[in-house]
């Protein structure tokens, strides 16, 4: 089974973003970047199926800047067979990232999509499940736990007050959690050979995607600082606090 995983650059989650002066934007100058740490979890789940011989292929799509390609060399690195790169210098929204995906889908046919749940830079959590609609495979999204047959992926999700376990036919598309696994780190020897492995490049215009103008980006701004704490005397004082202060009784 071919497994198709998808993996996005975006700044590395120990770097604190800046915010361009004039607040158009996130400031990436000199800004360490890194693969989502979601798509690690994706990529992670993808070599697992993998070694226990239920995924025959994984190939890894990212689409973005050329500088993508690094972390389509990371996924090569780890274990990935080949890697595919939709080049677009432009903004892409979680619709548009959708609509690519549906056509590298349409062209490669996989067994089974898996993504990370959401981005830490837009932090939409919208690309799964818009995949699946555009496509019309079944989701599994948050997934915590999977197991595969031949015909079903069954998904354990986390909800509220326990875990959900879902049975999907394949081909189906999976956003990961958290807890879904550990992700390796790649090595010194496979990091050198990883450069040799093919990555398949190609335009935006090459897969017939249409802009769109109906989403832009008006403002960017710093969060505010948290305030300190303090501390109360009596139960009396905290809850005068919670009603003037705080306002929540």
């Amino acid at each position: 089974m071919k497994v198709l995983v998808g993996v996005k650059r975006v700044i590395d989650y120990n770097v604190k973003v800046r915010v361009r002066p004039d607040h158009s934007d996130v400031d990436l100058t000199n800004t360490k970047m890194a693969m989502n740490p979601f798509c690690e979890i994706a990529v992670e789940e993808a070599l697992r199926l993998k070694e226990r011989g239920v995924a025959s292929e994984i190939v890894a799509v990212s689409i973005g800047p050329k500088a993508a390609q690094e972390q389509l060399r990371t996924a090569l690195a780890l274990g990935a067979d080949r890697a595919i790169h939709i080049e677009s210098e432009e903004r892409l929204d979680s619709l548009e990232v959708a609509q690519v995906l549906a056509r590298i889908v349409a062209e490669e046919q996989p067994g089974l999509v898996i993504l990370g749940k959401q981005a830490i830079d837009s932090d939409n959590n919208q690309t799964g499940q818009m995949l699946a609609a555009l496509t019309g495979m079944g989701q599994g999204t948050f997934a915590s736990r999977l197991e595969v047959t031949d015909e079903e992926v069954q998904v354990t999700r986390e909800v509220d007050g326990g875990l959900r376990t879902l049975a999907l036919r394949l081909p189906a598309v999976i956003t990961t959690d958290l807890r879904l696994n550990e992700p390796r780190h790649a090595r010194l020897p496979d990091i050198m050979k990883a450069k040799k492995k093919p990555i398949d490049s190609r335009g935006i215009d090459t897969v017939g995607l249409a802009a769109n103008d109906y989403l832009r980006l008006e403002r960017v701004e710093t969060p505010a600082a948290r305030q300190g704490g303090s501390k109360v005397a009596s139960v009396d004082e905290l809850v005068d606090k919670l009603k003037h202060e705080a306002k929540v009784l």
